[in-house]
């Protein structure tokens, strides 16, 4: 498989930066703190915009931290620097459909993520950074038009840092794809949750927190993250869950990581779940005016064009970090027959209007809060799933919503109750049968 990489260091003068359009990522002085002597090197020009990101957390022992990161790019070259604590050796992939430029490498405490996946300028469409799996971090560099990469640089910056930068430069579609590789090797996956204890026989809901890792989801109002959001907000309903002794719930992330979308559907159908609910928040910054919160089934066809869009979005998401896009389950499917997934889909619109009735009154509802489209982690046939957007991040009032715990202690409340209240024929079948 022919790949680049892994490139070799090389110290000394960087070449000319394009200045067209650059965005700069300053880390705070916690991160500063955080590895003595380190200062970053430079200033933003008048061309920059300049940004502020969270800093990183400190690095462990052994583990390199991103202090800030530099996007500078036009229609024919783009540079790409980090001011790093320790050199950085990444394994170069350069992919198709879409072009992206895969930059593989050990566990890296990067600053934290900011909007420029929707904010790309000139050869950079989007760009991505982030933890990828335990111990790997990768850098994704989803490119408007066919470039290739030069040289990996780690070289001297002020006060002691290093600059670990990489540049890319316009190429024609023939020599993209003679770069080209099939696909990249798979990740390790994430530890399976362990099984029920012997005699356990509760019903398994499966919370799926949304996105994680290199994956941020949306990034709206005040730099609102959507992953952190579902992270936060799926911790406070497991909680209630758990405490109600009636259900055995299983998270398909517990913190800070990347679970593919395929993965998180093999999890709920290996622990042979009754429900799988997804949490998210979404992002509509041509309506800023839209808010609310909303329930998704899976369907064939999508119930309206926003629901469509959504789903195309969350589709990408394996894609986005450099995977090849995820199974259909097509072909389990036909192995399980039509009734089976008819079955399961019943029950998936049973369980979204339970959860909206349960929801009314103790959350704000979007003006069309069912909604029904092909989302990929829906699609496992044999488990009724349905996707909740709490909200939107693009909607001021909604974000203040969100942060605040009386409306996630009631939000969460409510879904509990609408979890308990679907079980119930099958808790009540499971206690007299005790």
């Amino acid at each position: 498989m022919p790949m680049i990489g892994p490139l070799r260091r090389r110290s000394g003068e960087g070449s000319k930066r394009p200045g067209v359009a650059a965005w700069r990522l300053v880390a705070l002085a916690a991160a500063l703190c955080a590895a003595p002597g380190l200062a970053l090197a430079g200033s933003a020009t008048p061309r920059q915009t300049a940004q502020t990101a969270t800093a990183a957390p400190p690095p462990g022992a052994g583990i390199p931290g991103a202090l800030d990161a530099q996007l500078a790019a036009d229609a024919t070259q783009a540079r790409l620097s980090f001011t790093v604590t320790a050199p950085l050796e990444p394994r170069v992939s350069v992919l198709e459909k879409p072009d992206r430029i895969v930059l593989d490498l050990p566990e890296v405490n990067f600053p934290a993520p900011l909007d420029l996946g929707r904010k790309g300028r000139g050869l950079v469409k989007s760009l991505r950074y982030g933890m990828v799996a335990p111990g790997r971090s990768r850098i994704v560099i989803e490119l408007a038009s066919p470039a290739l990469p030069g040289e990996a640089r780690n070289e001297p910056a002020a006060g002691g840092a290093l600059s670990f930068s990489i540049e890319l430069r316009k190429t024609d579609r023939e020599a993209y794809s003679r770069q080209a590789v099939a696909a990249l090797p798979p990740l390790p996956q994430s530890a399976a949750p362990k099984p029920a204890p012997a005699g356990d026989r509760r019903p398994v809901v499966v919370l799926d927190p949304g996105h994680g890792g290199i994956d941020t989801g949306a990034i709206g109002i005040a730099q609102t993250i959507e992953k952190d959001v579902a992270l936060a907000f799926t911790r406070e309903l497991r909680d209630k869950l758990e405490k109600s002794g009636l259900v055995r719930v299983v998270m398909t992330r517990d913190g800070d990581s990347f679970v593919s979308l395929g993965e998180r559907v093999r999890m709920a159908q290996a622990q042979q779940a009754s429900l799988f609910v997804s949490i998210h928040a979404d992002t509509l910054t041509v309506s800023p005016e839209v808010r609310g919160l909303t329930v998704y089934t899976n369907s064939d066809r999508a119930s309206d064009a926003e629901a469509a869009r959504l789903a195309e979005s969350e589709n990408l998401a394996d894609s986005a970090v450099g995977l090849a896009l995820p199974e259909t389950y097509e072909d389990i499917a036909g192995i399980l027959g039509d009734l089976t997934v008819r079955e399961t889909r019943n029950f998936s619109h049973l369980f979204a209007r339970t959860l909206l009735g349960q929801l009314d009154g103790a959350s704000r509802l979007n003006k069309n809060p069912a909604r029904s489209a092909g989302f990929v982690v829906l699609r496992a046939p044999d488990v009724p799933s349905v996707l909740v957007e709490l909200g939107y991040l693009s909607s001021k009032s909604d974000v203040e919503l969100l942060k605040t715990a009386a409306w996630r202690d009631k939000a969460s409340d409510a879904i509990a109750a609408a979890v308990i209240s679907f079980l119930a024929p099958r808790l009540a079948h499971q206690e007299t049968s005790n």
